[in-house]
């Protein structure tokens, strides 16, 4: 049974990168060769998906780079529900604000996800957006120090600017942002993703192939 729609006002979205050899988790080459980063990159966007079709989101946007033509999305999108949408230039953080602007300008909440954490299932998704309908805004921290979800009613730059991306800084700072800005926030439990090496050892065995499911034509 389909479970009863959440915040039909909210848009989920997923940041994602074509998991191309040599381009996608490139941190994780030393440990798992070209071929097999960009495999577990697939997998991890695949499940990345997969849990939040489960969920009961009306509206969900898969942000690509680096072209929407690249022909990995046409085998990924299946469902009528995604919709797909091209990341614009610039760093993470003017990636994040220019499509949250655009999702809050047309009058809608915005959830912002990636594809690197796999504790973030579908009843962790629906938890946020249950909470982003009571809070000004949710975030979901890992244990490097970032987060692996941003949920907003409203935009503002602050939340995207001037912020060391990639850094152990970047849930703080974000924090501390949404409290100058007196916005209430929702924070969830505290998630780990995968970046480096040391993380792969806490995969679940389905994430576990060295080889590539799919080729670029």
């Amino acid at each position: 049974m389909k479970p009863p729609s959440l915040a039909r006002d909210t848009t989920l979205v997923i940041f994602a990168k074509a998991p191309e050899p040599g381009l996608a988790k490139t941190r994780l080459i030393p440990a798992l060769g070209k071929k097999g980063a960009a495999h577990l990159a697939d997998l991890l966007l695949q499940n990345a998906v997969k849990e939040a079709l489960a969920t009961s989101f009306e509206s969900i946007e898969l942000c690509v780079t680096p072209d929407m033509k690249h022909p990995y999305w046409s085998s990924l999108i299946a469902d009528s529900r995604i919709q797909l949408t091209q990341q614009v230039d610039g760093h993470l953080g003017e990636r994040m604000s220019a499509t949250a602007k655009r999702i809050i300008d047309k009058g809608r909440s915005v959830i912002l996800t990636g594809t690197d954490c796999p504790p973030l299932t579908t009843q962790r998704l629906l938890a946020a957006a249950s909470a982003l309908e009571q809070h000004d805004s949710v975030i979901y921290p890992v244990e490097d120090g970032g987060y692996s979800l941003l949920g907003i009613q409203q935009w503002h730059p602050s939340l995207f600017s001037d912020i060391p991306w990639s850094t152990d800084a970047v849930a703080n700072i974000t924090l501390n942002r949404l409290k100058h800005l007196q916005w209430s926030c929702w924070e969830g439990e505290l998630l780990w993703d995968v970046d480096t090496p040391n993380d792969l050892s806490r995969l679940p065995s389905r994430f576990e192939s060295p080889v590539i499911s799919w080729s670029l034509k």
